[in-house]
């Protein structure tokens, strides 16, 4: 969509709506393909689901993806002597309809859980993915769950469409949920997504600042956050333990930067 017509449709309070429209209309135009089957056996969701969690209704992108990002997630951990099958439970924070959750369905011993706002793609992944156990939250924090109950939490591509008081939320929420030692990994657009910003914009990140383009749409595709690399460990993470910085690591978002961060 246009920079001016999202402009009009923000002036006029009907951006978000309008968004929601331009995606159903994209995965209406998917509905009528042959969809490939998935390896792991288990079912694929419907086009409406996959457009708001992959950005496009492609199937093959939306298994492969996942994938690689589940790949991701591993090879981060392994490099500081952990293993996602020793761990006792894991949040997929922003799970949507399980584009990486249903990678852990062999695992026997760890509990694996998922969160998201989307409700429906939450009711899919109830009926769809019983290996896990899913929960829908708001916008805002909490989740219902008790502090230092996860070893692990992931967002990948979540603080990239959230604006700056509801990522410093969610980073404080996150942060609770994890055991003592327990590892957040989450993933940024970052310096590779410099050239994309418009000057004053790119003024803003070259001097620490985030960068948030349409607000009005968080937690959709539409609001984009760009992270410089010191915003992200100065602010975002002052908290918490930088273990790992990728740039350009989290292999299931493509030229994202990853973040693997550990409670003290």
């Amino acid at each position: 969509m246009k920079a001016a017509a999202l402009d009009l449709l923000r002036r006029v309070g009907l951006l978000r709506p309008a968004y929601r429209a331009y995606e159903a209309l994209n995965a209406l135009r998917a509905a009528g393909r042959h969809a490939p089957a998935a390896e792991d056996g288990l079912p694929v969701p419907p086009p409406r689901l996959i457009v708001r969690v992959a950005g496009t209704a492609d199937v093959a992108w939306f298994l492969e993806s996942g994938r690689l990002a589940a790949e991701s997630v591993q090879a981060s951990l392994a490099r500081h002597g952990r293993r996602i099958a020793d761990l006792g439970a894991l949040l997929d924070f922003g799970c949507g309809c399980g584009r990486v959750t249903r990678r852990w369905a062999s695992l026997d011993t760890t509990a694996v859980h998922g969160a998201d706002a989307n409700g429906h793609a939450i009711a899919w992944c109830r009926a769809n993915l019983p290996f896990a156990r899913f929960t829908s939250n708001g916008l805002a924090p909490p989740l219902d769950y008790a502090e230092g109950s996860f070893d692990l939490v992931y967002a990948l591509s979540v603080f990239t469409h959230l604006p700056e008081d509801l990522q410093h939320a969610w980073m404080q929420e996150l942060e609770r949920l994890l055991r003592p030692g327990g590892f957040l990994l989450l993933t940024t657009h970052g310096e590779r997504y410099r050239e994309r910003l418009a000057l004053d914009e790119r003024a803003a990140f070259d001097a620490g600042r985030l960068v948030v383009r349409w607000p009005e749409g968080a937690g959709t595709n539409l609001c984009s956050a760009f992270h410089p690399p010191a915003y992200v460990k100065d602010r975002l993470a002052a908290g918490v333990e930088v273990a790992e910085f990728l740039p350009e690591g989290a292999k299931g978002n493509p030229h994202q930067d990853l973040y693997l961060l550990r409670r003290p």
